[in-house]
């Protein structure tokens, strides 16, 4: 099994009721094409793994400094300097760390392995649950995702991929027939300002949204909206149309902004923040439905 295909994953979250029917378990692949600058899971943009230092958990004990002969910990007046420069991810600090306040984001796991946690959430998956591929982008690792989607569908468990769309279309259409519902992204309408904002042309994910509709399967759109940033009325009228434009999109979600991902970053030592960008209040994502629906949109969760 030595050239066995193993995946890097950041997290997995049991008996969730979101991303997909019913209670479901949540695989987060690490890694991603994209650079999205209001990112909520900042720790799943690169495929390394990486080290994260939690502040309101430390204590002050000094052990990792002790441990560590990399210089990666300091204190200076009771306070924990941690740079994250120096860091090697031996994980020694991890060891002596009794608080939770060190770890290291990301980990390797093989198919077998995946399956065997999967098995055992199978009596909760009740009124259509099942196994939701999420990220960073499943398809950042595609034979990884495409093997473990085929070992999820043998088993008879529902599947679904949250997905940016940014993959070679090949891949995609790989992995389509192992997948029973794609929650696909849908972030900016104007070229020019997707790539400003991502990184990235929307080409490829427009391109691909087509394959998949004309390939039966069915879609969530999913349309994350930062105030200030995204949601110019251009891109309110871009939801509106491509959600009408495709058979397969069954449902458009709005994905309101949050802070979380502000809190990672600092956590990680990463500097790039939205900081100017507050939390999006019910009244404005109210605002948002209602000019959707004024432009023709009606495919609302």
């Amino acid at each position: 099994m030595g050239n066995e295909v193993r995946g890097t994953i950041f997290d997995i979250q049991r008996f969730c009721l979101h991303d997909g029917p019913g209670i479901r378990t949540i695989v987060f692949f690490k890694g991603c094409s994209l650079r999205c600058i209001w990112c909520h899971n900042p720790e799943s943009i690169y495929k390394r793994k990486e080290f994260i230092y939690r502040a309101n958990k430390c204590v002050g004990c000094r052990a990792c400094e002790l441990v560590c002969d990399k210089g990666v910990h300091s204190f200076c007046r009771d306070k924990h300097l941690v740079d994250y420069k120096k860091c090697n991810k031996c994980g020694r600090c991890i060891k002596v760390c009794c608080y939770g306040a060190v770890s290291i984001i990301g980990y390797d796991r093989s198919v077998q392995e995946m399956m065997d946690l999967i098995r055992t959430d199978i009596p909760y998956y009740t009124s259509g649950g099942g196994v939701t591929l999420s990220g960073g982008e499943p398809m950042f690792q595609p034979q990884f995702a495409i093997n473990l989607a085929r070992a999820i569908k043998n088993e008879g468990i529902n599947s679904c991929m949250e997905t940016c769309g940014f993959a070679p279309s090949e891949q995609l259409e790989k992995i389509a027939p192992y997948i029973d519902l794609f929650l696909y992204d849908y972030k900016v309408t104007s070229e020019v300002m997707h790539k400003k904002f991502t990184g990235v042309s929307n080409k490829l994910i427009i391109k691909n949204l087509g394959l998949l509709d004309s390939l039966g399967k069915k879609i969530v759109l999913r349309c994350p909206l930062i105030p200030g940033v995204n949601d110019s009325t251009d891109h309110l009228e871009g939801i509106a149309k491509i959600s009408n434009s495709y058979k397969m999109i069954k449902k458009v979600e709005i994905l309101p902004y949050h802070r979380m991902g502000e809190i990672k970053r600092i956590q990680m030592g990463r500097v790039e923040s939205l900081s100017t960008v507050s939390r999006t209040s019910e009244e404005q994502k109210q605002k948002w439905l209602c000019q959707l629906k004024a432009y023709g949109c009606t495919a609302f969760i």
